[in-house]
């Protein structure tokens, strides 16, 4: 009899084929659980690192399915970072069944977080990256956990992390010179899941969903039909689409309501090299643009 193994109890026995440890003076093997931290890890780390993101582009962080490539790349690593706070849901498993032994670091302690009610139970917002704000923590967290791996380097990884909160704080001083230009009663937008609260808070903007902070959700008939009569109420004219999340729920619910389509956001995933959203920066440019450009046309 061919006893069938699931793929997170094969890993163990892929994973103990590769070691962990790096030779001196090579780039820090480093792994991101998705491209958005991936992206900002190689900012502070760069040439001193090697960053490998689990989830690829235009992938959901949230149903993410590890691989045994994924298990050879956290076996190798000397760092992993999470961003945490209920994201990644399979990190746990995946670090038992691949036996690496180090432990992850939350890059998102410290954030500011945000919670909500959701079938009756208090969750947390693991979307902190949609400000810039939020990443500029990321930064301190990244950087001090490299200089802890790599302490040669360790003034490097200060400079380039000065270098890139200002840039994220020239993103910041962006979105609010194209909110505020809108008028607070036109920053309402339909999303496919409830991604983008933390930059609601930061400039302003109500953002409602069918789904909420999961896309492992299901929103129930009287969810949606709720939503609908809010949609109408409040006069949203514009939906946007996720590039990482199935798009029929919330182009069936525009439908109902006569919202026209403002096109696709980059929510929890970069795009491909050669797509609108290849790093973070572009990715929250992107999104501004998108965004404050349905809210102008429609205020």
């Amino acid at each position: 009899m061919i006893r069938k193994l699931s793929l997170l109890s094969a890993l163990p026995l892929i994973a103990s084929l590769y070691g962990s440890t790096a030779l001196a003076g090579e780039p820090v093997k480093v792994v991101a659980s998705f491209t958005v931290l991936a992206d900002v890890v190689a900012q502070v780390g760069g040439d001193h690192v090697e960053v490998s993101s689990l989830v690829g582009p235009n992938g959901d962080p949230h149903e993410f399915e590890p691989s045994p490539s994924d298990a050879k790349a956290l076996k190798a690593a000397k760092v992993t970072f999470i961003s945490g706070e209920g994201l990644e849901g399979w990190m746990e498993r995946l670090i038992s069944a691949s036996g690496y032994e180090g432990k992850p670091v939350v890059v998102s302690d410290g954030i500011t977080l945000r919670s909500m009610e959701e079938d009756g139970e208090t969750v947390t917002d693991p979307h902190v990256w949609n400000s810039p704000v939020n990443v500029k923590v990321w930064v301190d967290n990244i950087a001090a956990a490299l200089a802890k791996a790599d302490p040669d380097d360790a003034a490097d990884f200060a400079a380039n992390a000065k270098a890139y909160k200002d840039k994220l704080d020239t993103l910041d001083a962006y979105a609010h010179e194209k909110f505020d230009a809108v008028p607070e009663a036109s920053r309402k937008i339909l999303t496919s899941h409830d991604a983008f609260g933390y930059l609601g808070r930061e400039y302003g903007v109500t953002f409602l969903s069918p789904l909420g902070l999961s896309t492992e959700t299901e929103a129930s008939a009287a969810d949606v039909a709720q939503l609908i009569e809010q949609i109408k109420t409040e006069h949203v004219k514009t939906y946007f689409l996720e590039n990482s999340n199935d798009p029929r729920l919330v182009e069936q619910i525009a439908g109902a309501t006569g919202a026209q389509s403002g096109g696709e956001l980059y929510v929890e995933s970069l795009s491909e090299k050669d797509g609108p959203a290849p790093t973070y920066e572009q990715m929250f440019r992107y999104n501004v643009d998108q965004l404050s450009a349905a809210m102008a046309k429609s205020s």
